[in-house]
């Protein structure tokens, strides 16, 4: 990672989700996994890295949503990511096939947020 020595940025990391899943579980639960697994990266690298699925997950639940797609899933799942996108100073896109990353890439842009492929390629935080 290069410095920023302007420091920490709020990162959304956008990957797939249920993208390239068939909503088995088992591969929705990995791709979860990747997500946290960048915003760890990003948090040991001085950012505060945030992800909509860890935020809309739980309200969906208590929504009332008992499955990936559902009406209460789909009242918060992506709106979630739609409203924390135009808050954030980038967007890191995480490889796979996605409508919904893509799309936050798309709104992350039209906010003026940096768009970055790579964890490498965000800027470390200068301590």
């Amino acid at each position: 990672m290069t410095e920023n020595p302007t420091g920490p940025l709020m990162v959304l990391v956008a990957g797939p989700y249920r993208g390239g899943t068939g909503d088995d579980p088992a591969l929705i639960a990995a791709n979860h996994r990747a997500i946290q697994e960048a915003c760890l990266a990003l948090f040991r690298a001085g950012h505060l890295a945030v992800n909509g699925e860890d935020l809309a997950l739980p309200l969906a639940e208590l929504a009332g949503s008992t499955r990936v797609g559902d009406a209460a899933f789909d009242e918060v799942f992506h709106p979630m990511g739609r409203r924390l996108v135009a808050r954030c100073d980038a967007v890191l896109r995480l490889p796979g096939t996605s409508a919904g990353a893509d799309e936050m890439v798309a709104l992350g842009r039209a906010h003026g947020a940096a768009v970055y492929t790579s964890v490498d390629e965000v800027p470390a935080v200068t301590r």
